[in-house]
């Protein structure tokens, strides 16, 4: 079906001030993470992902460490989830996660960025529909046929299956994300992910070309600056 999807590590540091935005995200996240699911990552299978993901993307440890601990001690911020969706340069469809804990700093802020590049903001769910949301895995060295087999096997409602350069990726449903990724685990002992996350995937790609693809990376270079936001989502093909 060839689907295309975007890795968070498109987004990661270029500078120190970049890494240190991508370690402040990561320490929101998992603080929100063992907060509602609880700290210890064998009773929270989201949490345990989470911070296989961050020790792969080179998190110090003293920030997981930090960001577990003051969950575990209760208190803290109160952060909620706040999703705006638009069309950026060139018409293209872009979703933008965040964070926060005021929501109407992290609209303006997010607004303004959508200003910078004269793209606009929509309502909820005015590009969503045009994406699925997906629960990806990709990982190497497995047979397609296996994977499909062991997941049939385990009644896991899978989207899709690819195979390319000795790489298999699979989608299903965000809402089976802990079924697929137990279903995998137990299939091959010592599976390793090299993508292992909930992203919203565009069904049809936007080609963009020129200036607008200037202004669409400097849209994401704003986006990203903003510490409130997590994951930035598009359908931008350049």
């Amino acid at each position: 079906m060839g689907r295309a999807y975007q890795n968070r590590k498109e987004s990661m540091a270029k500078t120190s001030d970049m890494k240190a935005k991508v370690y402040s995200r990561y320490s929101r996240e998992i603080y929100m993470c063992a907060k509602s699911g609880g700290s210890e990552p064998t009773g929270n299978l989201a949490l345990a992902s989470l911070l296989e993901r961050a020790k792969k993307d080179q998190v110090p440890a003293h920030v997981i460490d930090k960001a577990i601990t003051k969950a575990a001690g209760g208190g803290g911020e109160d952060f909620a989830v706040a999703r705006y969706e638009g069309f950026g340069p060139g018409n293209t469809m872009i979703i933008v996660d965040c964070l926060t804990d005021n929501p109407n700093r992290t609209y303006g802020d997010v607004r303004t960025c959508f200003n910078k590049v004269k793209a606009k903001l929509g309502a909820s769910g005015a590009v969503s529909h045009l994406f699925d949301h997906d629960a990806i895995f990709s990982f190497s060295g497995l047979d397609e046929e296996a994977v499909f087999e062991a997941l049939a096997d385990a009644d896991v409602d899978v989207s899709d299956i690819e195979a390319e350069n000795d790489v298999v990726t699979v989608f299903a449903p965000h809402t089976e994300y802990a079924k697929t990724r137990d279903a995998l685990k137990s299939a091959f002992d010592g599976i390793e992910f090299e993508v292992d996350e909930v992203q919203f995937v565009p069904q049809m790609t936007t080609a963009i070309e020129g200036a607008d693809v200037e202004q669409f990376e400097k849209m994401l270079d704003l986006l990203n600056f903003l510490d409130d936001v997590q994951h930035v989502y598009h359908n931008a093909a350049y």
